[in-house]
């Protein structure tokens, strides 16, 4: 790798032994990739993929006060992932005790350190950092430093800045030194498709169903995605934009996506087109039959398959203001038709802070709250993570929530009958 002399004499011991240390780990990390040089972060913001006072992340907060102490801090503010803790979502004493006195009992302390290094507000956790209420969406060509897969693969697809999918902890590395390794999918090579996708869907398929079928077959590879402009046209509006979110989550999670490219929708494939496509790029066709088989063949591990849900999350990443609504609605309606008042299943909606402060201010956050669904903050997967939680029969339509704990996942429609209506 060539470093600039600027580089070269950080890591020579410039500014220090710690800042020394954050430059050879970023060398080292992009030599093992086979990086050419260091790029300089360009966004105005970073993000963190480690929000949780996890008491066995010890190293990672003794790194982080390593860093605090020699005044190695972030170059940028930046937002965090979800908090993994809110009183407001059901949990019994034992499963309180369980997440406040052992699992997350460092997470006042980490917090602290957060907003030393850089934290841009005491509300800035979320996955979903890009929605527009959060402050934290790139602009195109913008070159990141982050490391929450599903932030990173709508970052790179569906905004067109560039990320790699790095691991924890190398987020606030970049952020620090202002450099990230030149490699993979900030490269025009990189970015471009090897897997061409066919979706030959009678009906708009369910993005978290479509993102798992393709994440599990590309793997790590990057999919030029045809067939979807039927149902989604030629515009990020909104209402496509969340179904990208989901859509992209479930590739990384179920696979190990960083970069989709959706023909006549997502930027690059909008300006290049098929010139995106590298030579001798594999083809795969999904239809209705394959989005199926894909559903059948996931495992289900609650103890009792034949269980009665106990806890239903719904939106892993955390839903947009627009999903509140429309969630929102179709459960009043729901209800309605079935004659009952409540949800019959503990529903939990989650959502970034700032975006469920919007909605408060709005007529639905009472009408939602008068459904009995509970709206939250949380990473529904750090609560799975309680191993009393994990016991229980919990359900979702997230395919990344599926795919990382012991929920069992249905389909939105599945979803919403069965804690409107009840039955199977």
């Amino acid at each position: 790798m060539i470093l600039t002399p600027e580089q070269q004499a950080i890591l020579d011991g410039s500014k220090g032994e710690v800042q020394a240390k954050v430059m050879k780990t970023l060398v080292m990390y992009g030599e093992a990739f086979g990086a050419d040089k260091l790029v300089p972060v360009t966004s105005k913001y970073n993000h963190l993929v480690t929000s949780f006072g996890l008491k066995m992340m010890k190293p990672v907060f003794d790194l982080m006060q390593q860093l605090i102490d020699a005044g190695a801090i972030s170059q940028q503010q930046f937002s965090v992932d979800p908090r993994p803790l809110d009183k407001n979502v059901p949990a019994n004493f034992l499963q309180n005790f369980i997440f406040n006195k052992i699992m997350y009992a460092t997470q006042e302390s980490y917090e602290g350190q957060l907003k030393e290094l850089g934290l841009m507000d005491e509300n800035a956790f979320t996955c979903a950092c890009y929605l527009d209420q959060m402050g934290n969406k790139p602009q195109k060509g913008d070159i990141l430093s982050w490391a929450e897969s599903s932030a990173v693969v709508y970052a790179n697809s569906v905004l067109g800045a560039r990320c790699n999918r790095n691991s924890g902890i190398m987020d606030i590395m970049g952020s620090i030194a202002g450099y990230v390794p030149n490699f993979g999918l900030l490269t025009d090579e990189g970015r471009k498709a090897t897997w061409i996708v066919k979706v030959q869907c009678k009906n708009k398929p369910e993005a978290q169903l479509l993102g798992s079928a393709i994440g599990m077959k590309v793997m790590e590879d990057v999919p030029y995605i045809t067939g979807m402009n039927q149902w989604l046209g030629t515009e990020l509006n909104d209402e496509n934009c969340a179904y990208l979110k989901d859509f992209g989550a479930a590739t990384a999670s179920n696979g190990a996506v960083g970069l989709y490219h959706i023909e006549n929708l997502t930027p690059e494939a909008k300006e290049q087109g098929a010139a995106l496509i590298a030579a001798g790029a594999r083809e795969y066709i999904i239809d209705d039959a394959e989005l199926e088989r894909v559903k059948n063949n996931y495992p289900v591990m609650w103890k009792n398959p034949d269980a009665k849900p106990k806890l239903c999350f719904i939106g892993c990443p955390h839903l947009s203001m627009q999903q509140l609504i429309d969630w929102t609605l179709a459960v009043e309606k729901g209800l309605q038709e079935s004659g009952n008042k409540k949800v019959l299943v503990p529903t939990v909606f989650t959502t970034a802070p700032a975006v469920k402060a919007e909605f408060e201010k709005t007529e639905y956050a009472k009408r939602l709250e008068a459904t009995g669904v509970v709206l939250s903050y949380i990473c529904p997967l750090m609560y799975m993570n309680n191993p009393l939680c994990k016991a229980m029969p919990v359900m979702t339509c997230s395919n990344k929530l599926r795919t990382y704990t012991t929920a069992r996942f249905y389909t939105e429609a599945e979803i919403l009958r069965k804690i409107t209506k009840g039955g199977k």
